[in-house]
């Protein structure tokens, strides 16, 4: 039998939402006939970017606490109460053989209620650090996928599972040629390149360190490859040069990764999980203003290892410039964190969390 029914919940941003776009390619490449669907919370990223992948979509009124006192909190357990409703009828109408959630907020009431059902539940958990719909959805799922060790601070041991996080087929196995990325970007060969990724939307204080240091970087004979995000594009491109390249989103990740010799990211778990397949060196600006401050976590999981620098955002003025120059003049440096970081890399994630679901399903 393959034609089974799978429900996958996760959204809120991209870091829940494409590891479910994955995990459901992955279901129907095993199971071509599978019946997919996905739940997600209305007004929010997901119910834009899984129909453009080419699923449907149905929307919960949901959305966190905030941590302010707001008038929207009052309007919390009403939105909680009637997304447990309308996941009961999705689950009566649709009759998935498996759930799975990615996190986020629209996981909650889904998963909450099918576990009550009895439907088999499985989670994807991505950072370092559990996020809060994840840890109170933990006892009632059959499985708990994640990404790093010691995750047993939050979930039952004997339900997890250490599989990686999924990232993009693409950037599995590097095939690209180093001629071929460095013409895409008109970048010179015989330059080292810097590649400075900020989220798809951008990443405001990266923006004003790259601009800040463009002199310095200069003093390096670097090239640039700036993904500067779409809110900050206008703002950014006057910097568009034949050493620096600007752009408000870099469709190419495979040539950009191909391409350069070192990276500057934010450390959310989608890009510490793709980096860490890239194998290149890499210098981790977390942002602070997301939630349990995860991204500083997931860095400091990597720097334990000796795979990554890491520099909080407020002792960028007084760290970067020596921590980029003692990582650029020291190639032996580079080369031990390329190494540490590709050995922390999960490339089969996708794969193993679908093995566990057909183990959930009695195939396994």
């Amino acid at each position: 039998m393959d034609n089974y029914r799978f429900i996958l919940s996760g959204g809120g941003t991209g870091g829940h939402i494409y590891p479910a776009i994955a995990i459901a390619n992955e279901l129907k490449e095993r199971f071509p006939d599978a019946e997919i669907l996905f739940v997600g919370a209305k007004d929010r990223m997901e119910m834009e970017k899984v129909p453009q992948a080419g699923y449907k979509i149905e929307g919960l009124w949901i959305s966190g606490v905030q941590r302010k006192l707001t008038p929207k909190n009052l309007m919390f357990p009403l939105k909680v109460i009637s997304s447990l409703v309308r996941s009961a009828s999705i689950l009566n109408k649709f009759k998935p053989h498996a759930v799975i959630g990615t996190g986020g907020f629209a996981s909650g009431p889904l998963l909450k209620v099918a576990s009550v059902k009895g439907i088999p539940c499985l989670i994807q958990e991505q950072n370092s650090y559990a996020g809060i719909t994840n840890k109170l959805l933990a006892d009632k799922v059959k499985k708990i996928c994640v990404a790093y060790e010691g995750m047993d601070k939050f979930f039952p041991k004997d339900k997890i599972v250490k599989t990686g996080n999924p990232v993009r087929s693409d950037l599995i196995s590097l095939s690209e040629n180093r001629d071929n990325a460095m013409q895409f970007f008109n970048l010179d060969m015989d330059k080292p390149t810097l590649l400075v990724l900020g989220g798809s939307l951008g990443a405001r204080r990266i923006n004003e360190l790259i601009e800040d240091k463009l002199s310095f970087f200069k003093t390096f004979g670097l090239q640039l490859i700036w993904q500067c995000g779409k809110l900050y594009y206008e703002e950014y491109k006057k910097y568009d040069s034949e050493e620096v390249k600007v752009y408000p989103f870099i469709n190419r990740m495979d040539f950009a990764y191909t391409a350069t010799d070192m990276i500057i990211s934010r450390s959310g778990a989608g890009a510490v999980s793709e980096l860490s397949i890239v194998g290149k060196p890499v210098i981790f600006i977390p942002s602070p203003n997301v939630a349990e401050d995860h991204q500083t976590k997931n860095a400091k999981a990597l720097v334990a290892e000796n795979a990554a620098v890491m520099i909080a955002e407020r002792d960028l003025d007084t760290e970067f410039e020596e921590d980029f120059t003692d990582l650029m003049l020291t190639k032996n440096r580079q080369q031990e964190l390329s190494d540490n970081i590709k050995r922390m890399s999960l490339p089969d994630a996708t794969k193993r969390i679908v093995d566990e679901i057909e183990k959930m399903l009695g195939k396994g």
